[in-house]
């Protein structure tokens, strides 16, 4: 299928970006005066993701880390509603209207299903934070970033909490080195975590004890008893909705788009993708997902002003495998380039704000509200 002709007056400068994660929100703040841009997410704020598991130990602190689109998007359109469909200049929302663009770019990231208001995602905070507090024992079960930063939480919060993690892999966040991961198995089991390595839990089959506990059984036989538990495995991929629209053809087979140097889909002129929606082959990270953006913003100013697509920026892939995870409060595990290290001085850099503040900045928005 022919690509469309895109106009550059600006009349013709609809932009529609799919999608207010990471990727989304700082394209869609980046474009604001450059164009007429359109913001389409389910949901009607933009959740810092990085700063998620403090809100379950400390709710108040997802007061801050919850922001309302319409608070750093003075100057664009907000739509709360799922896209369903794409044609060559229009996409289709599950109400049924239509969204014509010039210029689209999705940003879908994963499948997390949470609420559309950002008070019922604050009253979601309440409840989790009660669900721990009324636990004497916890069952965790993924042992990647997410997974291993909710055990850090609860048991620095929560000291005297039980607390088993359970874990399909061989290490824990695997992702990082095996320094990293040994680093964090022993600061987790000094926290009195235990940690089940190699091992799966089958939540569908659970049995309630008479005093509501109830028991777990790992794929090794055996038996955990816990009050509740926390699900910390990986989100699928918010892509198949387009399976069925024109860029079926520029699905992987993992699911995601298919871009190219200029993060453009591959074969389209006017359509960008970013973030973990993307095949570029790096770790996804909300600071690389943020660059992204950058890159991708770049590309569309200059297409807006009816630049020569020859001087397009170049996205440069990060060879890079450093990340920092929290744990707790105070502590955290670090990659760095030369070296893998844990404790306090990781942890000055990210645990206590959980880079919060930052975040707010760079949306404009003061860092203390």
């Amino acid at each position: 299928m022919a690509n469309p002709t895109v106009a550059t007056g600006g009349a013709a400068n609809k932009i529609v970006v799919i999608g207010g994660g990471v990727a989304g929100s700082y394209i869609a703040k980046s474009l604001q005066f450059h164009g007429n841009v359109t913001l389409i997410d389910p949901k009607e704020y933009f959740e810092i993701p990085w700063a998620s598991l403090r809100g379950m130990v400390e709710p108040t602190f997802a007061e801050r880390s919850l922001i309302q689109h319409k608070h750093y998007l003075t100057s664009s359109r907000l739509i709360v509603s799922n896209a369903i469909g794409i044609s060559d200049s229009e996409i289709l929302l599950s109400e049924g209207r239509s969204i014509p663009y010039n210029y689209l770019v999705i940003a879908t990231g994963h499948d997390d299903q949470v609420p559309k208001t950002r008070s019922e995602r604050l009253k979601q905070y309440q409840s989790e934070n009660e669900k721990i507090k009324a636990a004497a024992s916890i069952l965790i079960v993924g042992g990647g970033p997410t997974g291993v930063e909710l055990a850090g939480e609860i048991a620095v919060d929560f000291p005297e909490k039980k607390i088993t993690l359970v874990h399909s892999g061989y290490r824990l966040v695997e992702f990082l080195g095996p320094k990293a991961s040994k680093k964090t198995l022993d600061w987790l089991k000094s926290r009195h975590v235990e940690v089940k390595l190699d091992q799966t839990v089958n939540l569908e089959d659970v049995a309630d004890c008479s005093n509501g506990t109830k028991l777990y059984t790992t794929s090794a036989g055996e038996t955990i008893k816990a009050d509740c538990h926390f699900l910390c495995t990986g989100k699928p991929l918010a892509s198949s909705w387009l399976k069925g629209t024109i860029l079926k053809d520029r699905l992987d087979e993992l699911g995601r788009l298919i871009v190219d140097e200029n993060l453009r889909v591959r074969g389209r002129k006017n359509i960008f993708a970013i973030g973990d929606i993307t095949n570029v082959k790096e770790m996804k990270q909300g600071y690389l997902a943020k660059k992204q953006a950058s890159v991708a913003a770049k590309n569309l100013q200059l297409l807006i002003r009816g630049g020569d697509e020859s001087k397009m920026t170049t996205y440069k892939m990060s060879s890079s495998h450093k990340a920092i995870v929290s744990l707790g409060r105070h502590d955290a595990v670090a990659q760095l380039h030369l070296t893998t290290m844990i404790g306090l001085i990781p942890g000055l850099i990210k645990s206590k704000d959980l880079f919060v503040g930052k975040t707010r900045k760079e949306l404009d928005l003061d860092s203390r509200d």
